[in-house]
């Protein structure tokens, strides 16, 4: 492996939004056939960028900087008889897009947000990577278009338990109500608020990271056995369908304590499910927050053992600043990241590098 000591000859770049407060989530899986889900996008981005050079230039076809982890190495097409080693899903995309034979790049890949937050950022990654990486052929991909490539990538090239959302989100930004109608197809409706609902929906709203990366466990794999064979009309999941609703309409009408509501009755929706998709560091935190009088809590993605919680506080942002005070103070590995509401989603561009760089 070596790094280009050559300019490249154009830079492309490419970013996604992460997912916080994911009402509705579960009814958007294979399982669950149909299902409702509000959620919210926010900053901290997925960054890609990709440095293009001709083939002739450097020793290496395609070579990867996942910054997060510290790891710099060449990737091989699975063609040539390698296997996806390090980062199965960065190396799946690369492989899926298929680089130019004629090209060579170094692509950069870095999150603020935490591995395993359950925040959709691996959905995040993917829809970034594979945007940035459409930008080397003749066809154009439109976000949704790289949305669903991003979630096929996850199911059925590697396998893994997906539902839609995280995709979609990532592609859109803003705050959407998503109706899937039949996996995994599904309508994405933004929507669209005042400046002062939206600036206080942002500095109500705090994320907690727990403290440890967020897997699937045994515990998902007995819920999704549990939910199939009760079907999609299964009551827990209408349940959770009807949090997404209420989501919806709550913010529509300003209304946070009815978003509170939803919330907190999502996360119940998840411990109906089974009572450890709410582990012991998240009901800590929720005590907490809800001894600063936080109007509503949800354990984001699936639940479980670490990833991370979504707080909704009151209006008095001292009281939420203490809060957060006493959340850190409470376990330090308990983190705040700071968030902003994303009104874009995926974003892609190019340019030719700086003259004095050349």
């Amino acid at each position: 492996m070596s790094a280009p000591n050559t300019n490249p000859v154009r830079i492309i770049n490419s970013v996604a939004p992460i997912r916080i407060c994911d009402n509705g989530g579960w009814t958007d899986t294979w399982f669950a056939e149909y299902g409702k889900i509000f959620n919210i996008a926010v900053y901290p981005y997925v960054e890609v960028q990709i440095e293009v050079y001709r083939r002739d230039q450097v020793s290496d076809r395609v070579l990867l900087h996942a910054e997060n982890f510290g790891q710099k190495y060449a990737v091989f097409p699975r063609n040539e008889k390698h296997e996806w080693i390090h980062h199965p899903l960065l190396e799946a995309c690369i492989d899926y897009t298929d680089v130019p034979e004629d090209l060579a790049v170094q692509i950069s890949i870095y999150s603020e947000a935490p591995a395993g937050c359950s925040t959709g950022t691996s959905a995040a990654v993917t829809v970034a990577l594979i945007a940035a990486l459409d930008q080397l052929t003749p066809s154009r991909l439109s976000p949704v278009e790289v949305a669903y490539t991003a979630h096929t990538i996850e199911t059925k090239v590697l396998g893994q338990q997906s539902g839609i959302q995280d995709q979609l989100c990532s592609a859109y930004g803003g705050i959407n109500f998503i109706e899937m109608f039949k996996y995994p197809y599904a309508a994405v409706s933004p929507i669209y608020v005042g400046n002062s609902t939206w600036w206080e929906l942002e500095s109500r709203l705090a994320l907690i990271f727990l403290g440890k990366s967020h897997s699937s466990s045994e515990v998902h794999e007995m819920v999704i056995r549990n939910l199939e064979n009760a079907g999609p009309d299964s009551p827990k999941l209408e349940a959770l369908r009807q949090t997404a609703v209420a989501s919806r309409d709550a913010i529509y009408a300003g209304d946070f304590s009815a978003l509170g509501a939803a919330m907190v009755a999502n996360t119940e929706g998840q411990r109906n499910l089974h009572p450890n998709l709410v582990s012991k560091d998240a009901q800590q935190v929720i005590d907490i927050a809800r001894s600063f009088g936080a109007l509503g809590w949800k354990v984001n993605g699936a639940g479980g053992e670490g990833g991370s919680i979504t707080l909704l506080c009151g209006p008095r942002m001292p009281e939420k600043r203490a809060m957060l005070r006493a959340i850190e103070e409470a376990n330090p590995l308990y983190q705040n990241i700071p968030i902003y509401l994303s009104r874009m989603g995926l974003r892609v561009w190019q340019r030719e590098p700086d003259a004095s760089s050349r």
